[in-house]
C-alpha cells in the first residue's frame, strides 16, 4: 500500500459513532471526515475524494444500498465498506452484488473496522501476482464464451470487453494459471497478497462473488469458479456438471 495517508469518509446518521470513530481514527493519524446522511454524498464525493468511505446500510432519505447502487451505476469504483445494525444476510449479499468491498456487522470494535479498512485498501492496490510469468509469453486463454487476454489484461465475452478492477483481474490470473487444481483460501491470499500479507481468508471470498457475476450464468450455482467445501476454490475451464459449490 502507498505510503499516501489514509482519508475515511465515514456515512452514517448515529452521531455518537461518529464522534467515537472520528476521535479514534484522529488519535492515529488517520483523517476522517463525516456525513450524517448520503442525501449529498455524490456533490461530497465531486470536491473530496477520500481513500475509502464506510457507508452505514440504515439512515434517513438515501439508504446505503440505494447510495453504493447510485455510486457503482456512475462507474464510480471508490472502495466502500457496509455498515448495518441488521441481522439479515440478505443486506449483505445485495451490498456485495451492488460493489461493497466488505460489509461490517454493528456492534463493532473500532479496531476491527480499521483492520478491515487496511485489508480493503491493500486489495485495491493489488499488484500482478508475484508467481505470474510473463505477460506477453502467455497465449490468450479462452474458455466457454470467454477470452483471457494475459497481454492487455482484458476479459473479453464474446469479443466484447469486461470491466474488471485490478483485484478482480489478479484473482482471475491466478486461477486460470492453476486450472483444475484446489486452491485453498490461505493459498490464493499467499498467491495474491505474499506469504507475509494480513489479508484475512475470508478477503478472498468477496473478488470471487464479483468474478462469478461476470462468469457464470447462475452466480448460485458457479460451474467454472466451484467451491470445495472446507477447502477453498477451483477454477473449471470446461465448467463441469459436478457442481460442488455451496
Amino acid at each position: 500500500m502507498s505510503d499516501t495517508p489514509i482519508q475515511v469518509l465515514l456515512v452514517d446518521d448515529d452521531a455518537d459513532l461518529r464522534d467515537l470513530l472520528r476521535t479514534f481514527f484522529q488519535q492515529r493519524g488517520i483523517e476522517m471526515s463525516v456525513l450524517h446522511d448520503a442525501n449529498h454524498l455524490a456533490r461530497r464525493l465531486e470536491r473530496e475524494r477520500p481513500s475509502i468511505i464506510v457507508l452505514d446500510l440504515m439512515m434517513p432519505g438515501i439508504d446505503g444500498l440505494s447510495a453504493l447502487k447510485q455510486l457503482r451505476a456512475n462507474g464510480d469504483t471508490i472502495p466502500v465498506i457496509m455498515l448495518t445494525a441488521r441481522a439479515d444476510g440478505v443486506d449483505r449479499v445485495v451490498g456485495l452484488e451492488l460493489g461493497a468491498d466488505d460489509y461490517l456487522g454493528k456492534p463493532f470494535m473500532p479496531q476491527e473496522l480499521l483492520a478491515r479498512i487496511h485489508a480493503v485498501l491493500r486489495r485495491h492496490a493489488q499488484p500482478a501476482p508475484a508467481a505470474a510469468a510473463p505477460v506477453e509469453k502467455r497465449e490468450p486463454l479462452r474458455f466457454g464464451r470467454f477470452r483471457l487476454d494475459f497481454a492487455s489484461r482484458t476479459l473479453f465475452r464474446d469479443d466484447e470487453p469486461l470491466k474488471l478492477t485490478g483485484s478482480e483481474y489478479a484473482l482471475l490470473e491466478v486461477l486460470a494459471l492453476h486450472p483444475m487444481e484446489t486452491l485453498s483460501r490461505s493459498k490464493l491470499v499467499d498467491l495474491l497478497h505474499g506469504p507475509y500479507s494480513e489479508v484475512t481468508e475470508r478477503g478472498i471470498d468477496v473478488p470471487v462473488w464479483r468474478l462469478r457475476r461476470l462468469l457464470e450464468e447462475d452466480p448460485a450455482n458457479p460451474r467454472l469458479i466451484q467451491t470445495l467445501r472446507g477447502t477453498g476454490y477451483m477454477f473449471v475451464p470446461g465448467g463441469s456438471d459436478d457442481d460442488q459449490s455451496l
